[in-house]
């Protein structure tokens, strides 16, 4: 079994994440998160948003910054009107090229044919059997088309949204006249997106509905390349941060040829996953085409009106925007398949995953040693004192080194174990997941020793 199979086998064991509606047969393309699953993907998302917005003035003295900037966040619609994708060029030009094989009935992105299995011999991909008779390529539009209100002709078409970003750049003037922010300032949104994906593959590192961390950094046209550096290595450093250290992950700028013929610049946050190596992260300077476009087709002024400057053909300008944008899906994918691990202890092969303290699903679990001797009663009331702070576990059945195995595969990184000698004394054990080390620490202080291990 390949580190793949191994992965999503534990990730529907321990439930982190299901197949959708699997007792109908499932949605190809649709994924469900379980318990540790959506306490996992949680834990990302809240950490972008600590990192990057919350406190990226604490953050951005330390990553150097060319200048001290704002952040604010926006949560937007996911149906918005439909100019707004004729604007932004996805009515007209968001699809991919398409192909049927007449013989097994398959449909096929035509760009990725070398690389996908035929249904009919898995050993070989399509077009490569004799078998395969295959149409021509023929673009197909990737937004899911719907209807508002009750009439459903032309004039109610709508669409889910295929991206996050343009519900910020509709809302560029109503932040700015809101909020009192000027350039340079980003805008950060956390939300769902929805792609008809022709082929969706690789468990959730391409499906039909998928979540974004994004960022639309707005500045002065002349500052856009220092802030385009700025972002680039700053998400670049905030995954090695949380633990993907290995030489999977690299930045990758691209060539001329690959540049969106809007793009000034941009690079891609890489990882090696199991299937090969994909984006996890674009940076791109975007100059100021969204802006412009929505100016365009809205006929509204989405111009800066600088009145600090002193040069007054400087006043009034059209931000340039450096977009940060992160798949919270294949961040997650990324940190599983970081974080899986297979050892030997006494004998025996341990699944443990290795999460950083502050993405583990689970922060720490408490257990008694055995059920008597008032040990449950103290794990209990330890356990009521944590989980005010932080997520933890109470476990009190089965032999202690299942219970520790349990939590290996969970991902937790600290099992705390009251004994006799806790009753005693008022210390616990303290068995840490990667190390196995164990060390004694009183009771009293745990709160503020878990914080400072998860969050120091």
């Amino acid at each position: 079994m390949d580190l793949m199979e191994k992965l999503v086998s534990l990730c529907k064991r321990r439930g982190f994440i299901f197949p959708s509606s699997e007792i109908y047969g499932g949605l190809n393309g649709c994924w469900d998160y379980g318990p540790l699953g959506v306490e996992l993907k949680r834990n990302i998302k809240d950490a972008w948003w600590r990192d990057m917005v919350s406190n990226h003035d604490d953050v951005s003295t330390l990553t150097g910054a060319p200048s001290p900037y704002s952040m604010v966040g926006v949560d937007c619609s996911i149906i918005m009107n439909p100019q707004v994708w004729v604007a932004s060029g996805h009515v007209g030009g968001f699809s991919d090229p398409m192909v049927d094989c007449r013989q097994c009935k398959g449909r096929f992105r035509a760009d990725q044919m070398a690389e996908t299995p035929c249904p009919e011999k898995p050993s070989k991909c399509v077009g490569q059997t004799e078998k395969c008779q295959l149409t021509e390529p023929r673009a197909f539009n990737l937004m899911f088309k719907t209807h508002v209100g009750a009439m459903e002709d032309n004039s109610a078409i709508a669409y889910l949204r295929p991206e996050t970003a343009q519900g910020i750049f509709v809302n560029f003037k109503n932040v700015v006249d809101t909020s009192r922010v000027r350039p340079p300032f980003g805008i950060a949104q956390v939300g769902k997106a929805f792609r008809n994906e022709i082929n969706p593959r690789n468990f959730i590192f391409r499906s039909r509905e998928f979540e974004q961390m994004e960022i639309e950094f707005f500045c002065t046209p002349e500052s856009a390349d220092g802030w385009y550096q700025y972002w680039r290595n700053r998400r670049f450093q905030w995954y090695i941060g949380l633990g993907l250290k290995s030489e999977k992950l690299r930045l990758r700028d691209h060539e001329k040829d690959e540049l969106a013929h809007y793009a000034k610049g941009c690079a891609d946050v890489e990882y090696e996953f199991p299937f090969g190596t994909s984006e996890l992260e674009g940076i791109a300077n975007r100059s100021d085409f969204d802006l412009r476009q929505h100016m365009t087709h809205s006929g509204r002024d989405l111009q800066f009106f600088d009145d600090q400057e002193k040069d007054p053909e400087k006043r009034r300008y059209v931000p340039w925007v450096i977009e940060p944008s992160a798949g919270a899906d294949r961040a997650t994918l990324a940190f599983l398949c970081e974080a899986f691990h297979e050892d030997t202890v006494e004998g025996e092969t341990r699944t443990v995953m290795r999460f950083h303290p502050r993405l583990a699903p689970i922060k720490a679990a408490i257990l008694p040693l055995v059920k008597k001797e008032g040990m449950p009663e103290k794990a209990e009331e330890i356990y009521r004192t944590l989980r005010k702070r932080f997520n933890v576990f109470y476990d009190e059945k089965g032999a202690i080194g299942r219970r520790y195995r349990r939590q290996d595969e969970a991902g937790t990184p600290y099992c705390i174990t009251v004994d006799g000698q806790t009753i005693a004394d008022g210390t616990v054990t303290i068995r840490d997941r990667d190390s196995l080390e164990q060390s004694r620490v009183p009771a009293a202080d745990l709160l503020g020793w878990l914080d400072g291990k998860i969050n120091g």
